[in-house]
Parts: structure tokens; C-alpha cells; sequence
């Protein structure tokens, strides 16, 4: 049974509707050959309970007038008088498809007109009055009230499944834009790691092709550094792709843990790498050290880092200078040098304006967010860019441009709890 009805409720509607009206019209004529000698007319009465069950089968497409098509040999069936009508069960379906799918004011109209025709019928000889019409009442009643429990029920699910559908479709759109926001950071941690360490290589291979061969131990060392600035920049790469990393699966070889992530009080070995490229760099911390969110530390770190990258490649200073300001609820760094600066007219200032994430692909290092804010020298690098993200990611403030001693500076404002 089980079977049958799963192989019934995959049919299509309209093959499920044909089913139902062939089974009525057997049901109708079978319950009529038993007593054919007693019927009063009985080819009339044969077809109009077959009139009464076939129009079933367009009953959802147009059901008031496949109620009418029915209802009309059922009431002539009566006002003949042909005895052994039995249960009307072809227009308790159309009534009951009625209040299931068509307009309330339709619905009200039929309503109206069952009720009329239920009245008219007690006046016919053969019926018994009050009782012949509560049970075609109830018949009828029962029809109507499961068609408009149908109704709701189908109401319901339609908003369920479209609330259901609208939150999927928010689902997908806030994985998106968190999957956007992700590629956003990991581009960015992955420019301050090569651009930092590409740039401190590529001052110590001209430093070392312009002592030679004339200095050959001085062309050795930077040719070192090179290679000790190579070593750590793939093992910062390796750092940034353990995170992209999933999880290793039961039988994968066990993935090294991942380094953590660098501190603003780690600045030593950024320092160390600007001064083998010829920068005096000195650091000043200013106030009491405190911790920061994980965020503004890795911000601060990235923002002092790439500032100096910038230093060495574009400013040709001979010196700079690194502030660390640690106060009540803010720490603020600030990256200053002797140089000629990013060829940036004027200082220009971001204040808690998150940079669209199409920024880090502007041409030309163009603005951040809406700031307007232009990539170093017009190099095409991203620099800039970068600070400003990151800036405006943690809700600070970001001030560029040239400093009132002459050179450049870089000052992050950087809320913390």
C-alpha cells in the first residue's frame, strides 16, 4: 500500500485527477448495474453518474466550471427521481476544489449557490426535509472546510519555502562577501610579506652589483642578506598558506602548526632588515605598553612594515624614524624619514572609511575607499592602499603625506579596548 500510494503522489497532476475521475466513474456505475431493473430511466441515469465523476479530470485547472459541469447532472439526476443516488462524492470534489484554489469571492458565490441548491432539493416528493438536508449540509460543510484547511495549508508552505529560499539566498550572499573580505585580507597580508622582503632583496642585489668587483666582502654580506631576507619571506608565505590550509584528513601526514602571527612589539627584525639596506632607523615607544586585539596588533605591525618598505623604495632617505604611542583606549605609530617622500603634494587624511575591496586592484595604486588616497610614487604598488584597509578596518584614522621637517610620514591612529 505504501508502495502504491508513493507511485500515485508521483504522478502529475493532471494524470492523478484522470485516476480520480476514472475510479468515481466506476465506483458510480458499479454502484448502479446491482439494481438496473429498478432504475427509472436507466441509460439517462447511467450517464449522468458518469457526468457526475469525469469532469474531475480538469477539476485544478478550472474548477467552477467543472463544479457546474458536474453539479448540473446531479441536481437533473434528482429532479428525475431516479432512486439509489447515493453519496454525491463527484460534487463534494468539485465543491471541495473549489474552496481549495479559486478566489474568495468565487468561493462566497458557490457557498451561496450549494446552499440554494441543497434548499431546493427537500422540496422534490421523495426526500425527507430537514434530515435530507443537514446530511447534504454536512456533506458539503465537510468538503468545504478540508478545501479551505488545503488552501491554508498550501499559503503556509509557500511562505515557509519562501522565507526558507530567502534565507538561503542571504546565506550565499554573506558567504560571498565574507569569502570577499577574506581574499581581501589574505591579498593584502600577502603584498606587506613579498613587497617587504622583495624590496630589501632588490636593494642589496644593486648594493652588491655596484661593489663589485672592486669590494667583494661587502658584495658577500648583501649577497647574504639577500638570501636570509629570501628564507624569510617563504617562511611568512608558508605562514599565510597554513591558513588557507584545511584541516588534515585521518590518514594525511600531520601539517606543521601555524607561526603566529606578527606583533608591533616584534619590530626588531624589520628594523634590522632597513638598516642592511642603508636606512638609519631609530624606534621610540612612547607611554605603557599594553596588549592589543589580535586585529590592531597585526594592523599596527603591517602599517609600521609597510611604511618602511616604502621608505626604502621610493623616499631614498637616509634615515627614518618609527613612534610607537601607546595611550588610554588608542595606540598610534607613526613612520617619518629624510627622503623626498611618495611625490604626494599634501597630506591626506582617512577616518573610519573602510576601503572597497577592489581597492588592492586599482591600476596605478589608486585611492582607498573613498578617500581618494594615491598609491605610492604612482609605481603601481599598493601600498598605500594597503595601510589605508587596514586602517579603516579597525576603525582608526590614517594621515599621509609630507612631514613639517621635510621628508614623509605615515601616522595610524588604531582604537583598542
Amino acid at each position: 500500500m505504501r508502495r502504491l500510494a508513493d507511485w500515485a503522489l508521483g504522478l502529475t497532476p493532471r494524470v492523478q485527477d484522470l485516476a480520480l475521475a476514472l475510479a468515481l466513474t466506476a465506483y458510480n456505475v458499479g454502484s448502479l448495474i446491482p439494481v438496473t431493473r429498478q432504475l427509472k430511466l436507466p441509460a439517462v441515469a447511467f450517464v449522468l453518474v458518469v457526468l457526475q465523476a469525469l469532469p474531475l479530470t480538469w477539476r485544478r485547472r478550472w474548477p467552477v466550471p467543472v463544479l457546474f459541469a458536474i453539479g448540473v447532472p446531479s441536481q437533473i439526476y434528482n429532479f428525475l427521481g431516479i432512486p439509489y443516488g447515493g453519496v454525491p462524492f463527484g460534487p463534494m470534489i468539485a465543491f471541495y476544489t473549489v474552496m481549495d484554489r479559486s478566489s474568495t469571492r468565487a468561493r462566497w458565490m458557490i457557498c451561496v449557490l450549494a446552499v440554494f441548491g441543497l434548499i431546493n432539493v427537500q422540496f422534490l416528493p421523495y426526500h425527507h426535509g430537514a434530515y435530507s438536508f443537514l446530511t447534504g449540509l454536512l456533506e458539503f460543510g465537510v468538503a468545504g472546510i478540508a478545501g479551505v484547511l488545503s488552501r491554508t495549508h498550501r499559503a503556509y508552505t509557500g511562505v515557509v519555502e519562501a522565507r526558507a529560499e530567502q534565507a538561503e539566498t542571504e546565506r550565499r550572499r554573506q558567504v560571498a562577501l565574507a569569502a570577499a573580505q577574506e581574499r581581501t585580507r589574505i591579498a593584502r597580508e600577502l603584498h606587506d610579506v613579498v613587497a617587504h622582503h622583495v624590496s630589501l632583496m632588490a636593494v642589496q642585489s644593486e648594493a652588491a652589483a655596484s661593489l663589485l668587483p672592486d669590494r667583494p666582502a661587502e658584495a658577500a654580506r648583501s649577497v647574504q642578506v639577500i638570501g636570509d631576507t629570501a628564507r624569510e619571506a617563504l617562511t611568512e608565505l608558508r605562514r599565510l598558506l597554513g591558513v588557507l590550509r584545511g584541516p588534515p584528513g585521518p590518514g594525511a601526514a600531520r601539517q606543521p602548526v601555524t607561526a603566529p602571527s606578527p606583533s608591533i612589539g616584534q619590530l626588531d627584525e624589520v628594523l634590522v632588515q632597513v638598516r642592511q639596506a642603508g636606512i638609519a632607523v631609530d624606534l621610540r615607544v612612547e607611554g605603557e605598553p599594553s596588549k592589543l586585539a589580535p586585529g590592531v596588533d597585526l594592523a599596527a605591525y603591517r602599517i609600521v612594515q609597510e611604511a618602511l618598505t616604502n621608505t626604502v623604495r621610493h623616499s631614498g632617505a637616509s634615515a627614518a624614524a618609527v613612534t610607537v604611542s601607546y595611550e588610554p583606549g588608542f595606540v598610534t605609530v607613526s613612520v617619518t624619514d629624510t627622503g623626498h617622500g611618495a611625490h604626494a603634494p599634501a597630506a591626506v587624511t582617512v577616518s573610519q572609511q573602510p576601503a572597497a575591496p577592489t581597492a588592492l586592484n586599482a591600476p596605478n595604486g589608486s585611492g582607498v575607499g573613498k578617500a581618494g588616497l594615491t598609491g605610492a610614487a604612482g609605481t603601481g604598488g599598493f601600498g598605500l592602499a594597503g595601510i589605508a584597509e587596514r586602517v579603516a578596518s579597525c576603525g582608526g584614522s590614517l594621515t599621509v603625506g609630507p612631514s613639517r621637517a621635510g621628508g614623509f610620514a605615515v601616522t595610524a591612529r588604531l582604537p583598542t579596548p
